[in-house]
């Protein structure tokens, strides 16, 4: 199993987390468990295969992804009743999940030789797509879409780390653990500690 496929699989297992549990906050059945977990899970490496002219798609070629997050949206179907504050682990294991998607994404583009900017704006579709299929889907403000937190800007700095390390240390797992630190580290302190951009504030017209 190559490296990108390992974290797609990954990213799979914990978006589909995410998506159960906000299909357990929406009161949904077991059928809408299963497509907000799987909606959420392939959305980001759906679109990003699409954009880069994969043939076939990650899911389509093995069909390994979709019954992973199948079954793990019957698990938590039946055991999230267990779950104390679950938008608090909706929301650190989408973190987490971002950090491995962001990474896959940027992964396959460089195995396609996509050039280094397509290559971050690969890891941002792949890693923020899902999350923001699902949170629509149900009718949420998307995570993405919160004021002033840091999500896209998480991934885009992740994705620049990546190409940042293997352009000073050349291949192998450095740049992918980069990649995944800075975008957990990021995404973790805004949730944490407030960590936020300056946000858009109108302003009266002046007189």
């Amino acid at each position: 199993m190559t490296v990108p496929l390992t974290l797609d699989l990954i990213a799979v297992l914990i978006f589909a987390m995410t998506g159960a549990l906000v299909a357990a906050r929406a009161q949904l059945d077991p059928v809408g468990f299963i497509f907000v977990a799987c909606l959420t899970a392939v959305g980001g490496g759906t679109v990003r295969d699409l954009l880069l002219g994969r043939d076939p798609v990650f899911w389509i070629g093995d069909p390994l992804p979709v019954a992973v997050a199948a079954a793990v949206s019957m698990i938590v179907f039946f055991t999230h009743h267990l779950v104390e504050s679950r938008m608090a682990w909706i929301v650190w294991l989408d973190a987490a999940a971002l950090s491995v998607a962001v990474t896959a994404g940027v992964a396959v583009a460089h195995g396609l030789g996509q050039p280094i900017w397509v290559q971050v704006v690969m890891g941002i579709v792949t890693g923020c797509m899902g999350g923001l299929m699902r949170d629509v889907v149900v009718g949420e403000v998307p995570l993405v879409l919160k004021q002033g937190e840091l999500y896209v800007t998480a991934a885009l700095m992740g994705g620049a780390a990546a190409i940042l390390a293997r352009e000073m240390a050349g291949g192998g797992v450095l740049p992918l653990a980069c990649c995944a630190g800075v975008t957990f580290a990021l995404r973790a302190g805004s949730i944490r500690f407030g960590w936020r951009l300056p946000a858009f504030r109108p302003r009266p017209p002046k007189a």
